[in-house]
């Protein structure tokens, strides 16, 4: 173990497993109170209370853990200003660090605000001297294990395609939030077996998803089906406007994944360009713009344009007019 660690990263519950890990193996769980020291990095005034800490003897242990948790103080560019974020304050912390007595494992974490912030010049400096440990999102199969643990401690199952398909919808990642979509899952589902439909209705539906259920009958030139899913939405009080914005819109965005995939750019890149956030989203895409021609998709979008100007410019039945794009795009 070292006397020192750095963590950062996007994800706050990973790091306080990593710290409940280190906490764990050194401290005994009868003496935990007496040897595991925390401190607030926000609020914290001056750098003296925590090595004041430190250097105080563990009672009936080897080793003891102070903690300084959010401690946007070694950020290079800190938000919320304080007592501790001067370039003078930080280099005294930094000497300090070097020298945390052998009694004691000392660790400061600090949570990046967005995606887009990374380890600053602060953080690679005291990388040459403490342990500094970089957390990134989970993804994939880890993220599926994780999740799969929160199931379990629901006592309920989930088999591995539904864990999939919920994993791939949940955009942050961020754990209180699945926690809480776990709970709601679970609830929903009492009593019987998770299906994909469950996880479907609880949440991938709302009113720009009921849009891929609108055009994935017509890209399989069901007419009928797309025209009672048109008059379902209607029914649930969505506007004409809204439909055709949005059918528009899908139209573009899998015309643009047509020549995107033509251009042979990877899935990632495509995600990107098209602000798709989850796997699942972009599978369905996928899939529906298989089924068009680049001419197809191109007439698509034509026709949409034409009777969004229809429906603006003239005394038109405007549900007549969107049976009719539905028609024509069954038929593009």
């Amino acid at each position: 173990m070292k006397n020192c660690y750095v963590f950062c990263g996007l994800d706050e519950r990973i790091i306080e497993e990593c710290v409940k890990t280190i906490v764990d193996k050194v401290i005994s769980h009868d003496f935990l109170e007496l040897n595991y020291v925390k401190f607030d990095g926000n609020s914290l005034e001056k750098f003296d209370d925590v090595i004041n800490a430190c250097q105080t003897l563990p009672f009936m242990s080897n080793k003891k853990v102070v903690l300084v948790y959010r401690a946007s103080f070694i950020e290079d560019n800190v938000y919320d200003k304080n007592k501790l974020s001067g370039e003078k304050e930080f280099n005294n912390i930094h000497k300090y660090l070097k020298q945390v007595p052998d009694h004691c494992i000392l660790i400061l974490y600090d949570i990046f605000k967005s995606k887009r912030d990374k380890a600053g010049k602060r953080i690679h400096k005291l990388d040459k001297d403490v342990c500094v440990v970089r957390v990134d999102k989970l993804k994939g199969r880890q993220l599926e294990n994780e999740v799969e643990k929160v199931f379990i401690e629901k006592n309920k199952n989930i088999r591995k395609f539904e864990l999939r398909i919920f994993c791939s919808l949940m955009e942050d990642n961020n754990f209180s939030v699945i926690r809480n979509e776990v709970e709601k899952l679970c609830c929903y589902t009492y009593g019987r077996d998770i299906t994909k439909e469950d996880i479907k209705d609880l949440f991938f539906k709302n009113s720009d998803d009921d849009i891929f259920d609108l055009v994935n009958p017509i890209a399989n030139k069901k007419v009928k089906e797309a025209l009672d899913v048109l008059n379902e939405l209607i029914y649930k009080g969505v506007k004409i406007n809204y439909i055709l914005n949005m059918v528009e819109r899908q139209f573009m965005l899998m015309l643009k994944m047509k020549i995107a995939i033509e251009a042979k750019k990877d899935k990632n890149d495509i995600m990107s360009i098209l602000k798709i956030r989850s796997d699942y989203a972009y599978k369905i895409m996928l899939s529906q713009s298989k089924k068009f021609t680049l001419r197809q998709l191109k007439n698509a979008v034509g026709f949409c344009l034409d009777t969004e100007q229809k429906i603006k410019n003239s005394p038109v039945n405007e549900k007549t007019e969107m049976e009719l794009l539905i028609i024509k795009t069954t038929a593009a």
